[in-house]
């Protein structure tokens, strides 16, 4: 790159520099592009290591829930760098910003590839998720500073594939990975696809917004946020290898209530708050992030349950449970575009409804999978799932965050990312605790010998299935009380639309029988023509179309 397009490129793009005649300009696309490509490395970073897990902790010697902490802090450390975002955004560029973040992703990508132990591998991704943990809210930030509100629904549909289709597809190439040339080249090519990404930054990234070095944050806040949230998934995790009575168990929920607590109230009594709660104030964004939060809750502990049922309960290898999961990438990535466009003819309400509708019935149908199930109906009924997370996510958070004045943007997008990345991070854990419970309930309660300890797994599955179909119910109930008022839309937007573009058959047999009804109701409706012009005073209409009176 020349330098003075290196300079160029320094510069920040205003909204009129970014979107003109309804299109995005060149600079502006490809920042875009590379936000949206980085975005979708970090979230297909995210539950990559699925389908890996049982392969880990085989190789370490660990319990299931002390592995799947590799997914679960991942979530956990977004969640708590997401409130960072408003800050970030504020005192640093979006080439700082971005460009460091890769940094960080790629150094913990490399020790995670060259780790002897499971510490180091789990430090490896805490800093893959510092590295990564506010690129989404860059992008979100950046798509409602350019867009107008009427076009925000398709953009964020659009761009919405980097948050939805890259967790439901890094299973998969996860899997293959670890059959063919095992765990670690896994990080390996996390490590490459970083240093792409940091390079990419470095040469064609744009700025967007204005800085104000004389920012400050309130870092207390934040060691608040990691004891308190940290602290609470530590106690949740213990509890299958202590009692809850045990100080490992209580001790750290306890810490992590109180931590939460006084981070809740310290934001409510600053001027300047690390996560703004105060955008909470505004209903229907304070609904569209409860639905959003319980849909990452239900949705990111299947994830992880469904690798289990397949390789240890069904004996497949780690590639067939990442191909089984997808299609199911296919369908978020369908409806995530087609239900951003949606929102904007409809609004958000009939486009929800719908989804969690499909999200419900998919979840229904997963609970009841069992040690004959064919294979291939798992992977319909979870690409029936994530067409309902594609329905409701997106659609959902656009129109929350559109019920925001402008200057509020930043912090309600810190606090729904926040929310979802933290309902995410305790679901996976809470719901495979619950899925060992009753297995293990189920095991000694039909005799505890090795014959039964597979029918007792899939038993425990199948209820954690049912937990999540429960939380399903909640948010369609949620969607259909809770969203309503200005482009909410409604039901019969939906019909009206759907009346507009279908076509009647007309069968020939019947053709005949309606003629003559249809011949007198035509010469009716003639002659009520004729009736109006008679009694209209005719308009002189010029011949030349550009000719004003």
């Amino acid at each position: 790159m020349r330098k003075p397009e290196l300079t160029a490129s320094k510069q920040a793009l205003s909204r009129e520099a970014s979107f003109k005649d309804g299109h995005l300009t060149r600079p502006a696309l490809i920042s875009l592009s590379i936000l949206t490509a980085i975005t979708f490395l970090g979230n297909f970073t995210q539950l990559q290591l699925a389908s890996a897990l049982p392969t880990i902790v085989k190789e370490f010697g660990i319990s299931f829930t002390a592995g799947q902490w590799l997914t679960s802090v991942f979530q956990l450390v977004m969640g708590v760098m997401v409130p960072l975002t408003g800050f970030l955004t504020k005192r640093f560029s979006t080439r700082q910003i971005v460009i460091t973040s890769m940094t960080i992703f790629t150094i913990g990508s490399i020790l995670s590839w060259q780790s002897t132990s499971f510490t180091l591998v789990l430090i490896g991704r805490i800093l893959e998720a510092v590295g990564t943990g506010t690129m989404w809210p860059v992008l979100q930030i950046t798509v409602f500073s350019i867009y107008p509100l009427a076009k925000r629904g398709m953009a964020m549909g659009t761009v919405g594939v980097a948050m939805s289709v890259a967790p439901a597809i890094g299973p998969t190439f996860g899997g293959w990975q670890t059959d063919t040339h095992g765990w670690r080249s896994i990080f390996l090519s996390l490590a490459v696809l970083g240093a792409i990404g940091m390079i990419a930054s470095a040469l064609w990234l744009h700025n967007f917004g204005e800085t104000d070095k004389s920012i400050k944050t309130d870092f207390f806040s934040v060691a608040l946020s990691i004891f308190g949230f940290g602290g609470l998934m530590f106690g949740f995790t213990n509890i299958e290898t202590y009692p809850i009575t045990n100080p490992m168990t209580w001790l750290p929920m306890v810490v992590g209530l109180i931590g939460i607590v006084w981070f809740v109230m310290r934001q409510l009594h600053r001027a300047k708050p690390l996560l703004n709660l105060r955008v909470l104030k505004v209903k229907n964004f304070t609904v569209g992030t409860a639905i959003a939060s319980l849909s990452f809750f239900a949705f990111s502990s299947v994830t992880v349950i469904l690798p289990l049922y397949i390789q240890n309960d069904r004996g497949f290898s780690a590639t067939m449970s990442g191909l089984v999961m997808l299609p199911g990438a296919i369908g978020t990535a369908i409806a995530q575009y087609f239900g951003g466009r949606l929102l904007d003819r409809m609004g958000a309400r009939p486009v929800a409804l719908t989804g969690c509708t499909i999200l419900f019935i998919g979840t229904v149908g997963m609970s009841m999978i069992g040690s004959t199930t064919w294979i291939g109906m798992v992977s319909i009924l979870q690409f029936t799932r994530q067409i309902g997370m594609g329905f409701t996510l997106m659609p959902l958070t656009t129109w929350s965050l559109n019920n925001l004045p402008s200057e509020d943007l930043s912090a309600g997008s810190a606090v729904t990312n926040t929310a979802r990345q933290i309902a995410g991070a305790v679901g996976a854990p809470v719901l495979v605790i619950l899925m060992e419970t009753f297995a293990a309930n189920r095991h000694q309660s039909l005799g505890g010998g090795a014959s039964t300890l597979i029918p007792a797994d899939i038993f425990g599955v199948q209820w954690a299935l049912r937990i999540s179909a429960l939380i399903c119910f909640g948010m369609l109930t949620l969607v259909y009380f809770g969203v309503r008022g200005e482009d909410a839309g409604s039901g019969r937007a939906m019909s009206r639309m759907v009346m507009r573009h279908m076509h009647f058959v007309h069968v020939p047999g019947t053709a005949s029988a309606h003629h003559s009804s249809s011949s007198k109701e035509e010469a009716e409706q003639k002659e009520k023509a004729a009736a109006v012009q008679m009694t209209t005073p005719a308009i002189n209409t010029p011949a030349d179309p550009k000719h004003t009176d």
